[in-house]
């Protein structure tokens, strides 16, 4: 018999072994699941499809794990339920839940769209916490989260939380990933947000937060994520970031910091990934913070009052480079003849809508292609192409001269002054 055979042969028997050893699942929590599916989707005869031991025969999105109990028997328990399916007229009674007492976690995605459903209780052992795109979850943070003690991750993505941050938020020490995008939560963030030391993940992203963002976000020294972006934090940017060193991705763009500059800090995340600052108004020049950057693959500087030159730097040491974003600011001169480079590796570079001047060369095919790199509104900037045509791969959507040769400039000067 073929060995690739054999081996299966042993994985189905062992399979078969282990589901006939498996402890039966607790009536309780059988009947309890076929109440939540007919919830969840009403259309699937559940019972029918899964007559037997759901923790022996589960569905793809049921997961159990057997636990001892006090009188020494063994039964299987579910620990985790992933949602969907669900139906256009999913419902959830609030307490569904409550007879599985070591659900870790629960997660629903685009379920609850049409109906206004009322608030679960969850079990007090729950670790993760996923609702994505739940239009029709309307309510407070706070009572949502009541006794999650144990919680380590929260992810409420798209749906319809609202009010202020649980001052009380700093009480959820084992939380590693918080993310609240895309809800219409409001007020300031609270000082205590600085107790979660374990946060690996902070996104409060596109809600109406306000004020200054608090000092004791620097707090949280294991950041690898920090998202703030699409709010209307104002004030300064606190300096106290200088100490999130393991950051990898920093997205502050879209909100209301003050005219203070980008901060010199930033040239200390020598593990950034990805940093985005745009439509904030920091103004001044851009600084020489590129040496400990050079694993940065995408840098967003667009909209923020910059002035100056573009230094010669970023071109030198972002080998890494896939985006640049220096478009709508006030940036003037040249762009440096060190973005050769630049050119080929990145998939965009927008320069549009500044005052930038001078020659750029462009080798058709060997630089930014694909239509991306952006060069429109700038006056006195114009690109020397070194073949014979350029098949779309700069874009002028303003005032630029577009891929002039420079006898070409000069036989238009020439005409310009005979017929003037």
């Amino acid at each position: 018999m073929d060995e690739s055979l054999v081996f299966l042969w042993f994985m189905f028997m062992l399979f078969m072994m282990s589901s006939q050893n498996k402890p039966p699942i607790d009536p309780l929590e059988q009947n309890a699941l076929y109440h939540l599916l007919n919830s969840i989707n009403p259309t699937i005869p559940w019972t029918t499809l899964f007559p037997d031991d759901l923790c022996v025969t589960a569905p793809s999105f049921v997961v159990c794990e057997s636990h001892r109990q006090q009188n020494q028997t063994s039964k299987s328990h579910i620990v985790e339920l992933t949602f969907p399916p669900c139906s256009p007229n999913s419902t959830l009674d609030p307490s569904l839940f409550t007879p599985f007492p070591y659900l870790r976690k629960i997660s629903f995605s685009n379920c609850f769209n049409n109906m206004h459903i009322s608030l679960p209780s969850f079990p007090p052992s729950i670790q993760e916490l996923v609702f994505i795109d739940n239009p029709s979850l309307v309510s407070p943070l706070e009572p949502f989260l009541r006794n999650l003690t144990s919680l380590k991750k929260l992810v409420l993505v798209g749906n319809g939380f609202y009010g202020e941050l649980p001052t009380n938020i700093g009480s959820f020490h084992n939380l590693e990933q918080l993310n609240l995008s895309r809800n219409n939560l409001s007020g300031e963030v609270p000082t205590s947000i600085g107790m979660l030391e374990k946060l690996e993940i902070l996104d409060l992203s596109h809600n109406d937060f306000k004020g200054c963002v608090p000092e004791q976000v620097g707090n949280l020294v294991n950041l690898l994520k920090l998202n703030l972006s699409q709010n209307g934090f104002a004030c300064k940017i606190p300096e106290s970031f200088i100490h999130l060193k393991k950051l990898e991705y920093l997205d502050l763009s879209f909100n209301r910091f003050g005219n203070f500059g980008v901060p010199l800090f930033l040239g200390k995340f020598h593990k950034m990934k990805e940093l985005h600052l745009s439509g904030n108004s920091l103004s001044g020049k851009i600084p020489e913070i590129w040496k400990k950057l050079g694993g940065v693959e995408k840098v967003g500087f667009s909209k923020m009052d910059l002035v100056g030159e573009i230094p010669a730097s970023m071109g030198i040491h972002l080998k890494n480079l896939s985006y640049l974003g220096l478009d709508n600011n006030n940036l003037e001169g040249p762009v440096p003849k060190e973005f050769r480079f630049l050119l080929k590796i990145a998939n965009e570079i927008n320069l549009e809508n500044n005052n930038l001047s001078g020659r750029i060369t462009f080798i058709c095919g060997g630089g930014v292609g694909g239509n991306k790199l952006k060069l429109g509104g700038n006056v006195g900037l114009y690109v020397e192409n070194k073949n014979d045509s350029c098949p779309g791969d700069v874009i002028f959507n303003g005032g630029s001269l577009q891929l002039f040769d420079p006898l070409v400039l000069v036989l238009l000067f020439i005409i310009f002054f005979v017929f003037t």
